[in-house]
């Protein structure tokens, strides 16, 4: 059950991280990567930090939508589908922070108050 909860902040994780190495930008690809890395520790810490780095992500999908939105509407290229596409990416990657929420992550990750797993 952890691990099909785990599915969208892993894969967003991993897609923003590729957004990043092709970027060019190795050091934000090791953040990702060392944020998969985080999801194995059983901490509230670990949880609150990725779920950071899911925001953080989400925001940058906004940002390099508005930033190509603008330079392919400069060109007269098309762009509605590509708006699509990076939207659906950005929420995606915003709900996977919420997944911590759920009661079965808390628990997992010993956010419940209790210290208990």
């Amino acid at each position: 059950m952890i691990g099909l909860l785990l599915v969208p902040p892993v894969l967003s994780l991993l897609v923003l991280g590729a957004h990043f190495l092709r970027a060019g930008t190795p050091l934000l690809v090791g953040v990702a990567l060392g944020t998969l890395v985080l999801l194995f520790v059983r901490r509230r810490w670990a949880a609150r930090a990725a779920q950071i780095v899911l925001v953080l992500g989400a925001l940058e999908w906004v940002r390099a939508l508005v930033a190509l939105t603008g330079e392919r509407m400069s060109e007269g290229l098309p762009y509605g589908r590509m708006v699509v596409i990076l939207g659906v990416v950005a929420a995606v990657t915003a709900a996977s922070a919420l997944a911590f929420r759920g009661r079965t992550l808390r628990r997992w990750y010993r956010m419940d108050g209790n210290g208990r797993p």
